[in-house]
């Protein structure tokens, strides 16, 4: 009979080896994980790994407690209950990912899975609750009701491009920001298809599509003849002419969601949130919205539907149903 497979036991296993390693071979090990780990681990998840352990270090030394691994569970306990209520438990768990990846690249045990820090992280879900803020939806309506004052001028040629690409294919922004003019694939009706060659749920490039409609995509043409952008180029980068053709900065996309729809509160993720809300509206079905996000399960784009699934859920029939009775008896009221 084969033996299952026990992680948390090969993982003790290997600690186990490396602390009888001399101090010099233990170092080379700990130098070899981190060079891996660059090359392993996105960009934007290096970025937040060290601005979580920079800002974790700036606590500790405000306590007079020590950042350096290995960090006592209580300390992290403290952390987790110092976090609720100023951040979602989604960020918190995120912080306490990174605090275990802290130990990890040294080989060490991590504090997190400690009895106190799980009673500390739950004791923040019951006080505070697990609710995520969500980005407000930018709906199809409110999105063609501003591509459609947009001029002819360059600048407004690319943002008209942007909007309408964001609403049809429901991008995420670093995947609008990855385009390139080569990933449009024409069709014969006029519409088109979008390689998107990596995403938040393909990090190994396996590659998926996205539609574009054919209004859409006659945005996204002009745009590439009018700023004269070949193949290989970002699809979204400068309007300038001749200005260097290196891909738009996310933070540069979402400021410019925010002067066109003139709301502080959107973001590039409200066309993801707004696609799935009308698509709800219209009686999609969840397995037809997840391969339109391109989600891997059903718990986001049912979670982005929640508002809209009430209204069509089974006491909404209900109380729709018996709406001429209701009606007559607030007359008699």
């Amino acid at each position: 009979m084969a033996q299952r497979f026990d992680r948390n036991l090969e993982r003790s296993q290997v600690l186990s080896m490396l602390a009888r390693e001399k101090p010099s071979r233990r170092q080379a090990i700990i130098a070899e994980y981190e060079r891996r780990s660059e090359a392993a681990f996105a960009p934007e998840t290096l970025r937040s790994l060290n601005q979580i352990k920079k800002s974790f270090r700036v606590w500790c030394e405000e306590r007079g407690a020590s950042a350096e691994p290995p960090i006592s569970p209580d300390v992290v306990a403290d952390y987790v209950e110092h976090l609720g209520g100023k951040l979602s438990t989604n960020t918190i768990e995120t912080r306490l990912w990174a605090i275990s990846e802290l130990h990890r690249s040294q080989f060490l045990p991590s504090p997190c899975q400690h009895r106190l820090v799980e009673l500390a992280l739950k004791a923040v879900k019951r006080k505070y609750g697990t609710w995520t803020r969500q980005a407000p939806p930018l709906c199809k309506a409110e999105v063609l009701s501003v591509v459609a004052d947009l001029g002819a001028d360059l600048i407004e040629l690319r943002d008209r491009a942007i909007l309408w690409t964001a609403s049809d294919t429901w991008c995420r922004v670093s995947e609008l920001v990855a385009l390139k003019v080569r990933d449009l694939q024409r069709q014969d009706d006029g519409s088109s298809i979008i390689f998107i060659a990596r995403s938040k749920t393909d990090p190994y490039g396996n590659g998926d599509y996205a539609f574009l409609s054919k209004s859409a995509s006659i945005a996204v043409l002009e745009w590439i003849e009018a700023a004269g952008l070949k193949a290989d180029d970002p699809m979204f980068t400068k309007s300038q002419p001749g200005g260097q053709r290196t891909p738009l900065a996310p933070a540069t996309i979402s400021r410019m969601m925010k002067r066109r729809f003139k709301r502080k509160d959107v973001s590039p993720h409200s066309m993801r949130v707004g696609g799935v809300h009308d698509a709800f509206r219209i009686g999609c079905s969840l397995s037809s919205i997840m391969v339109a996000g391109r989600w891997r399960s059903p718990e986001m784009p049912a979670r982005y539907g929640r508002r809209i699934l009430a209204s069509q859920s089974a006491a909404a029939d209900v109380a729709q149903a018996f709406e001429n009775e209701a009606e007559q008896a607030l007359q008699r009221i």
